[in-house]
Formats: structure tokens, C-alpha cells, sequence
């Protein structure tokens, strides 16, 4: 059964992380004039991270309380591993904060939704 308002919270957390993401990589960028295609490129992969651990309640990892976290590592792992390939592994910092919110994002949506 999907699970709308898991998928709405987790969507909304990964919309609010990658504004976060788009503030910290025009800070490393030098701002956002010239860079407006990556930062939305960044802000849109943590979108789809949303919506990809939205439509994941029901995956489980391990049979234990932890599954939300190993799930959202391992999602947030992958999703942020396709952004990472496309700045041909260039945006290391990128990349970490996207395996760090692959879990926020799943804690929040499991929890509020």
C-alpha cells in the first residue's frame, strides 16, 4: 500500500535539505550567478532522494529497529552516487551530506508519516 503521507513528508524533508545543500555549495562556488544548473541539479537529486525513501516504507534491510537508518544510508548512498558520477567526482562534500540525509530524510518520514 503506498503511503501518501510518508511520501509527502519525506519529499517536503528532501526539498528543505537540498535548499541546505544549495546554500553550502554557492558558499563553496562562489555564489550562485553562473552555477544556477548545478545547485538546481543538487537540490533536485535530494527531491528524488525524498521520493525514493517516500516510496521505500516498506524495504527492509535488517529485521530490527535500525532498518530506518541502514535503508536511508544505503538510498541516500545511491541517489547521491548519481550526482556524484555526473560532476565526475568532483563534489566529495556533496556527496557526504547526501549519505548523511539519506537517513534524516528516513527518520522523519517513518516517524511523521
Amino acid at each position: 500500500m503506498v503511503e501518501f503521507k510518508r511520501i509527502g513528508i519525506a519529499v517536503l524533508t528532501g526539498s528543505i535539505l537540498g535548499i541546505l545543500c544549495i546554500i553550502g555549495a554557492s558558499t563553496r562556488f562562489g555564489g550562485f550567478a553562473g552555477n544556477e544548473l548545478f545547485l538546481f541539479s543538487m537540490w533536485y537529486n535530494r527531491f528524488l532522494m525524498g521520493l525514493i525513501i517516500g516510496l521505500a516504507a516498506n524495504l527492509k534491510i535488517v529485521d530490527r529497529q535500525g532498518n530506518v537508518y541502514i535503508r536511508g544510508l544505503l538510498l541516500g548512498f545511491v541517489v547521491s552516487s548519481a550526482f556524484f558520477l555526473s560532476t565526475g567526482f568532483r563534489d566529495f562534500p556533496g556527496f557526504f551530506a547526501g549519505i548523511i540525509y539519506g537517513p534524516i530524510i528516513d527518520y522523519v518520514a517513518t516517524r511523521f508519516g
